[in-house]
């Protein structure tokens, strides 16, 4: 008798999709190579998942919450914030690339809970932060386009921007961020 492990299912096809969705994007993507690299079917997928978009939900809800639990955010130091995104995105170029097809292919539409929550709550924490600079919306949408601006580049200006080491591209980071905020 063959016993399943349910959960060990889902976690390999939710690691397997993350990767496909990452590398394809959502339209990209193919199921059967997540089947395969999950070791499991379609079928077993679609009664997890229902089906593509729906996975690809899961898969982002969950790199959403695993980048919220790595980069805390604080209002109160932005700069060191955008340096522990930069360090974050550095280090799991797979999530910015799931961040970036989720903008690219789900520009509309109602949005994801986790997402509405976080923008919600970071916008929040800035306006009681009291930052006068730009309105909370726009300094949110600032910082996190320096945060993960040297990962989504084009691949014409990527190779020019390769010549800047890491931790210079870190430190331009955060002192882009002091700036923008200074009185």
């Amino acid at each position: 008798m063959v016993v399943r492990d349910a959960e060990a299912s889902r976690r390999r096809i939710l690691r397997a999709a993350t990767a496909e969705f990452a590398e394809h994007g959502i339209a990209g993507a193919r199921m059967d190579r997540v089947a395969a690299q999950a070791e499991s079917s379609k079928e077993r997928i679609y009664a997890y998942y229902g089906n593509k978009d729906a996975l690809f939900d899961a898969v982002f809800t969950a790199s959403v919450a695993r980048t919220l639990e790595a980069v805390a955010f604080d209002p109160d130091d932005l700069p060191s914030y955008a340096g522990r995104m930069f360090d974050y995105f550095a280090d799991h170029p797979a999530a910015q690339r799931l961040t970036t097809w989720y903008r690219l292919e789900r520009p509309t539409g109602r949005g994801l809970d986790a997402v509405i929550e976080a923008n919600r709550e970071r916008v929040e924490a800035l306006s009681r932060a009291g930052h006068r600079e730009f309105p909370p919306v726009a300094l949110l949408t600032l910082v996190q386009a320096i945060a993960s601006g040297w990962g989504t580049m084009n691949p014409e200006f990527a190779g020019a921007a390769a010549t800047v080491d890491r931790a210079e591209r870190r430190r331009t980071v955060v002192e882009a961020v002091r700036r923008l905020i200074a009185n």
